[in-house]
């Protein structure tokens, strides 16, 4: 059990006690990293929103079922990449839904998407927009495990031990090859663009 006095978890327990003002908040703190998860997990922004709004909606129906046996954040963002492993599922099953409708969140406010998630890719705010979108396409191209795995270390600031539960309970070392294999390969991909301004294709 962790320590309920942790400012996540008395938070959810006070949205446990039916507590809508807390629960504004939990949204509103937690809805951006969220995105950022579904966004690099699916690879569409809107469907991303729309599984979000989800997640949390799951969030305040199960309130009462929450213990505090890990870090909320674990508990959140499983939750949220277990609703974006359904949405893959379904996709993959009905490859002709179309999913371009605009669904706009709740309160009708634009939702940023962080376009940087890993140690591996520069910084500088001033990356091309091809560059940008180079590295997007080399993210969406890693198995689902190393991109969820990278998003997590680099903007959730989660701890590898949280990312072992995340993934499903798997080991710490698990955690480190996943990781360090996803590193390697995007850094294979962005390295000969970086120095040539060519993207490497496979």
């Amino acid at each position: 059990m962790v320590d309920r006095n942790d400012p996540d978890v008395a938070l959810m327990l006070r949205v446990k006690e039916g507590d809508l003002s807390a629960y504004e908040v939990l949204v509103e703190q937690f809805k951006q990293p969220v995105m950022n998860l579904l966004h690099r997990l699916i690879g569409d922004p809107d469907e991303a929103e729309d599984i979000a709004q989800n997640v949390f909606l799951q969030v305040w129906k199960t309130r009462e079922r929450y213990e505090p046996a890990s870090k909320f954040t674990t508990w959140l963002f499983t939750i949220a990449r277990n609703l974006g492993l359904n949405e893959i599922r379904r996709r993959a099953r009905h490859p002709a839904d179309s999913l371009d409708e605009p669904r706009p969140d709740n309160d009708g406010q634009p939702i940023r998407i962080v376009e940087d998630s890993t140690s591996s890719i520069p910084a500088d705010a001033s990356l091309s927009a091809e560059l940008r979108a180079k590295v997007e396409e080399a993210l969406m191209d890693l198995p689902e495990k190393q991109r969820t795995a990278l998003m997590l270390c680099r903007d959730g600031g989660v701890s590898y031990e949280e990312i072992a539960e995340v993934l499903g309970g798997i080991s710490l070392t698990a955690v480190k090859s996943i990781i360090f294999r996803g590193r390697a390969v995007l850094k294979n991909r962005l390295k000969p663009y970086l120095k040539s301004g060519e993207w490497h294709k496979k």
